[in-house]
């Protein structure tokens, strides 16, 4: 346990104030112990896992943080699947490389996503063509008011997109410690989504639709190494027929999506096509030149200068389209 951690060493936003307490917890015990420590003291909680989706306040965080580092991968054959089994603190793509190379299906279109297994089911992770919900068969998670494990099952989850069950007031008292994954032994090609349907395979299999896969991402994300960034910033908005039909008209090549109660729309298009915001900046914050949904913070930005930008963008889309955006991003108060 570490006191007054700064969380923009964290974050992969690289910004925001301190944590008044700082836990790492290696093994599941340590997450107990954690938890405990908050509720002896009556501190909120925030666990952390990869903070690559999270912009903290610059005014910090007044509780216990808690990241996740337990490291443990197993899998269990069961008939014509693999049930893989990873703890909270696994780097997500650390296992989908692992199941790709046994030869398993159904994360392939997930590589590159930055972030922990245990972030994964929270937010509903997808892309390309894939969500995490498609494979998840069950979340074990410590309810933190209690102390006592429970095992969510798929439905239990109640995924959507980019949401889960983990997301909601009651959701929130838990932390996952280990999901596990039902994975094809036998050939199931996803290759839908636009870009991988016009790469040009010439063979099918796990290990190439991950290659392809981290080919794409590496064209359209930034360098962590150089910005700051979170992937991608907002999620693609989801509108009624309505409202889709009449910017349709307007912008008669605007891209869509069959959604639960509505049309889903890449809000990228609109970012670009309609508002003309691509590698738009103000100061240290922009919009990446590749890929206008992923922001940047190019050096020394606070998560004020993050946030009024980000009103901006609102603003501007909403002029534009009708449409109110939201972000994907977790933006602690």
């Amino acid at each position: 346990m570490k006191e007054n951690v700064s969380l923009a060493d964290t974050t992969t936003l690289k910004v925001g104030g301190e944590a008044r307490y700082f836990f790492e917890a290696l093994t599941e015990e340590d997450i107990v112990r954690a938890s405990a420590f908050a509720a002896e003291r009556k501190l909120p909680i925030f666990v952390l896992g990869g903070g690559s989706n999270i912009l903290f306040s610059d005014a910090g965080f007044p509780g216990v943080v808690i990241r996740i580092k337990t490291q443990d991968i197993s899998y269990e054959d069961h008939g014509g699947a693999a049930l893989g089994r990873a703890t909270a603190g696994v780097s997500w793509d650390a296992f989908v490389a692992d199941a790709v190379s046994r030869g398993l299906w159904g994360v392939e279109n997930l590589s590159g996503i930055p972030g922990t297994v245990g972030a994964a089911p929270i937010q509903n992770i997808g892309a390309y063509g894939a969500e995490i919900k498609d494979i998840v068969e069950s979340v074990r998670a410590l309810d933190m008011r209690t102390g006592e494990e429970k095992i969510f099952s798929n439905a239990d989850c109640r995924f959507e997109y980019r949401d889960s069950f983990f997301k909601t007031e009651e959701g929130r008292h838990f932390i996952v410690l280990e999901v596990t994954f039902r994975l094809s032994k036998e050939p199931k090609p996803n290759i839908s989504y636009k870009d991988l349907k016009e790469y040009g395979f010439s063979e099918l299999s796990p290990q190439s639709i991950r290659s392809a896969v981290l080919e794409i991402r590496s064209k359209k994300f930034p360098d962590l190494s150089k910005v700051g960034t979170a992937g991608s910033f907002f999620k693609n908005p989801i509108i009624s027929q309505t409202h889709f039909d009449t910017l349709k008209k307007k912008y008669p090549e605007l891209p869509f999506f069959a959604a639960k109660n509505g049309v889903k729309v890449p809000l990228a298009f609109i970012l670009d096509k309609v508002c003309d915001l691509k590698g738009f900046a103000k100061g240290p914050v922009g919009l990446f030149q590749n890929q206008p949904l992923v922001l940047v913070n190019t050096g020394g930005a606070t998560a004020k200068e993050i946030r009024d930008f980000v009103a901006g963008i609102k603003k501007i889309v909403k002029d534009k389209t009708g449409i109110d955006i939201e972000e994907e991003v977790v933006c602690m108060p």
